[in-house]
This record gives structure tokens, C-alpha cells and sequence, in this order.
């Protein structure tokens, strides 16, 4: 129980730090559970996982959720923002494409690739606001870019940075763009999950609460020290960390 308990931790924290970083949270739990051979590792712990942090989003951005009904143009464009990546994931996840594209060669190069082109687009000179310049050409773009994510290692955070820091958004609207593109995102991973989920015999246990609980924990004081972090420094850490995981994953599968 006490083994299963801390692989329920390590998960939690891996997903609740990553899916809000530019560096993709289903490359790491794949590769975590690669490597450790996590027994906990399921469909529902992955549900609980992703609830656990579309939950986070939505408390931490819960005053801007309530302001939307006063906002109709901007909770339209999220919607439509959206909708690329819904569409698109619900065909990949229906044809079982999705499935072929979960391995480590995969993750490897991706990581490295959409790395350096999150290094290129973070050196944009930034003229754009939130407020004022996020318009419905601007979001379908970055909608576009967010379908890219259905990619293991190319990290959803990290292309709807890319795709807004490219447009000129600076760094803190561009992570408020893509955490607010997160919760479609995360609710939708969450309805196929448990659509999954309940086509079998399931069973709820203390595992799936603990993933919820630790999955938000770990969720929100990403996101809160993320934007505290993104305005006052670069994105170039986390480009770095995407490189020695590429090179170190490199070595494993060529070397």
C-alpha cells in the first residue's frame, strides 16, 4: 500500500508540474512509468491525474471564469480556440491513431525539435496584449499550433507558448492563452477517459482520490509560480531541460 501510495505521489507531481510547463506532461509520465514500471499506472489514475489538474486551472483562474459571462467575445474566443484540438483529438482517439504516436523515439525527437522552436519564437520582441490584440485570427492560429500537442514530447503549454510568443504576446499573456486553452483541453481528455473508463468494470479507490488531490496541489503552485516566473525571465531554462531530455533519451535509444 505504501509503495503504491508513493508512485501515486510521483505522478501526481510529474503531471501537476508538467502539464503546465513547456515540456510535456505525457512525455514524462510515459517515460516515468517506462522507466519505474509503475504497477498504480491505469486508465482512471490517468483520469484522476488530468482532473486533478483541469480542477487547479479552473480554481486558479476562477474570478476570470466568472468575469466571462461579462465577456462574451473572449469566452468565444477560447471556445473557438479550442475546437482545432477537440475535433482533431476525437479522430486520432477514434481511429487508435493516437496510440502509435505514444513512443520514445517519437518523444525524443519532438522534445528536441519543438524545444528550439520554442527558443526561436520566445525572442519575438512583444507589441501584443491580451486585452486588446487577441482577436479570432490570433486564436485560430494558436488553436492550430495547439493540435501539435497531440504528440507525445511536444507539450501543449509549450506550443500554445510557441504559437502566442510568435504572434508577439508577451510572456505572461501567452501562459494566460494557453492556461485558459487548457481547460478545454483537459476536460476533453477527461470525458474520453472516463468514456473509457465506464465501457469497463471500474473501481474507485483511495489511489484515485490521492492522484485527484495531489495532481491539483501540485497543479496550482505550478501555474501561480509559472507567471511569476515567466514575467520577470525567459522561457530559456525550460529550452534547456528539453534538450538534455532529448539527448539523454537519444542515448538510451541509439547509443
Amino acid at each position: 500500500m505504501f509503495q503504491e501510495f508513493i508512485e501515486i505521489l510521483i505522478l501526481s507531481f510529474v503531471q501537476g508540474v508538467s502539464e503546465f510547463l513547456p515540456i510535456s506532461s505525457s512525455a514524462h509520465l510515459i517515460l516515468v512509468s517506462k522507466i519505474y514500471d509503475f504497477k498504480t499506472s491505469s486508465l482512471l489514475i490517468d483520469i484522476s491525474l488530468h482532473l486533478g489538474s483541469l480542477l487547479a486551472i479552473i480554481f486558479y483562474f476562477r474570478k476570470d471564469l466568472f468575469n466571462l459571462r461579462y465577456n462574451k467575445k473572449f469566452l468565444n474566443l477560447i471556445v473557438v480556440g479550442s475546437l482545432p484540438l477537440i475535433i482533431f483529438g476525437y479522430i486520432l482517439y477514434s481511429t487508435e491513431v493516437i496510440y502509435l504516436l505514444r513512443n520514445i523515439k517519437v518523444i525524443a525527437w519532438t522534445t528536441l525539435f519543438f524545444g528550439v522552436l520554442l527558443y526561436f519564437a520566445d525572442q519575438k520582441e512583444t507589441n501584443q496584449n491580451i486585452s486588446s490584440n487577441l482577436n479570432i485570427k490570433s486564436i485560430i492560429f494558436i488553436g492550430l499550433f495547439q493540435i501539435l500537442a497531440l504528440i507525445p514530447g511536444v507539450s501543449r503549454a509549450g506550443i500554445t507558448l510557441t504559437a502566442a510568443r510568435y504572434l508577439k504576446f508577451n510572456r505572461v499573456d501567452s501562459s494566460k492563452i494557453s492556461f485558459l486553452l487548457s481547460i478545454p483541453a483537459l476536460a476533453g481528455a477527461s470525458f474520453l477517459g472516463l468514456k473509457d473508463a465506464f465501457s469497463q468494470s471500474i473501481e474507485i479507490s483511495y489511489l484515485n482520490v490521492s492522484a485527484v488531490i495531489f495532481s491539483l496541489l501540485f497543479s496550482y503552485i505550478t501555474v501561480k509560480f509559472f507567471l511569476i516566473y515567466v514575467n520577470k525571465f525567459s522561457l530559456n531554462i525550460f529550452i534547456i531541460y528539453r534538450i538534455i531530455i532529448a539527448l539523454v533519451i537519444f542515448k538510451i535509444i541509439y547509443l
